[in-house]
């Protein structure tokens, strides 16, 4: 068991040589250390080698989990679990700012020592000049900061997830606006993935009775973009906000060639749906809710829209109570994750690539 990165799979990806998969990407906002170890144990089950665990740069804030905390419950996580294979962290939506560009050049090089040998850059709310020109500059500096004999595997963002569609005029321009920026700094290896907006939103769209809407992923702007990024060296493109979606989709990202899936909020809901989570606990949070964001609710959302939007924002706060539900409720709460960790890995076809990551990495 170490921690590595993705590059030489995805390299090998990007080549042709290993295709028929979806690498998924999985956030572990809460009970981290419970929740990894249902990870682990879905994929030695699955004999799951090729997927990821990530953390945002905002669920670093909110749910209260620094790089080096997060990297340690994985870790233990997985010693706990007997897993033995390589293990890929990954920081999410790292945002470069203009008027405060120390922050990424603070936050960078702790998540490198803390072991996230994989950062995706997200400049996908700025102008598409500036977006392509700051993911370049923060290639370069990612590169200067590799571990001796580790290659960062860096992504990219272009369309803001729960926006527009990334279209096929915005997608070349930002990778050869990025390619002529990158040529500056005299880096060799740039990104080796993109992500993209296909009709997703980050937490999903709930109705007023509480239910998810049912949205619809654009298989066919998955399929080109894919295709037109291998055009560049790119392994692939990448799919944000799809916990969500509904559970039929999942077994076509594979073969649409998307090259890896972002998976977060759905695990968040089962762990605040479950009978398991205390009904008391669960009333405190939602009060606090109320009190704390009464004034950003919408007019238009009911009580249940208005929870659901926020909820995740308690986690933080609520962290130690949380970690203090009963063991044999956390257990009964963890195996219906476990189970949706297999459902991942079979529909995403990640069962038994645990030979082919031995083989790149041993």
């Amino acid at each position: 068991m170490f921690l590595n990165s993705t590059q030489k799979l995805y390299e090998k990806i990007a080549q042709g040589e290993i295709d028929g998969f979806t690498v998924p990407a999985f956030n572990i906002r809460t009970l981290t250390f419970e929740v990894a170890r249902a990870l682990f144990r879905a994929a030695k089950k699955e004999k799951a080698g090729a997927f990821i665990v990530e953390l945002a740069q905002s669920e670093m804030d909110y749910t209260c989990q620094s790089p080096e905390e997060y990297a340690k419950n994985i870790l233990r996580a997985a010693r706990a679990e007997k897993f033995n294979n390589p293990i890929f962290l990954q920081a999410d939506h790292f945002k470069p700012n203009q008027k405060k560009p120390e922050n990424l050049e603070k936050l960078i090089p702790r998540v490198i020592k803390a072991g996230f040998y994989n950062i995706d850059i997200d400049g996908s709310s700025l102008p598409l000049r500036e977006n392509f020109t700051q993911t370049a500059k923060f290639t370069a500096f990612i590169r200067k900061l590799e571990p001796k004999n580790t290659e960062i595997s860096i992504g990219g963002e272009v369309g803001v997830i729960g926006g527009e569609n990334t279209t096929m005029e915005d997608f070349r321009e930002f990778l050869e606006g990025y390619t002529k920026e990158l040529s500056k700094y005299s880096i060799q290896k740039g990104l080796i993935k993109v992500a993209i907006q296909t009709g997703t939103s980050h937490g999903g769209v709930v109705l007023p009775s509480g239910e998810l809407k049912k949205i619809e992923a654009d298989f066919d702007t998955l399929r080109e973009l894919s295709q037109e990024a291998k055009k560049y060296g790119l392994a692939g493109v990448v799919q944000h906000g799809a916990s969500t979606l509904p559970e039929r989709y999942f077994e076509r990202f594979p073969v649409v060639g998307t090259l890896e899936i972002h998976l977060a909020t759905i695990f968040q809901n089962i762990i605040y749906d479950s009978d398991y989570f205390p009904q008391s606990l669960k009333d405190k949070i939602y009060f606090w809710l109320k009190e704390k964001f009464s004034e950003k609710k919408d007019p238009a959302d009911t009580q249940e829209q208005f929870f659901y939007k926020f909820r995740k924002y308690a986690l933080g706060i609520f962290k130690e109570e949380i970690l203090k539900i009963p063991q044999k409720n956390v257990n009964k709460i963890c195996e219906e994750i476990e189970e949706k960790f297999i459902f991942f890995f079979r529909k995403l076809k990640v069962r038994n690539t645990v030979d082919l990551i031995k083989e790149i990495y041993f």
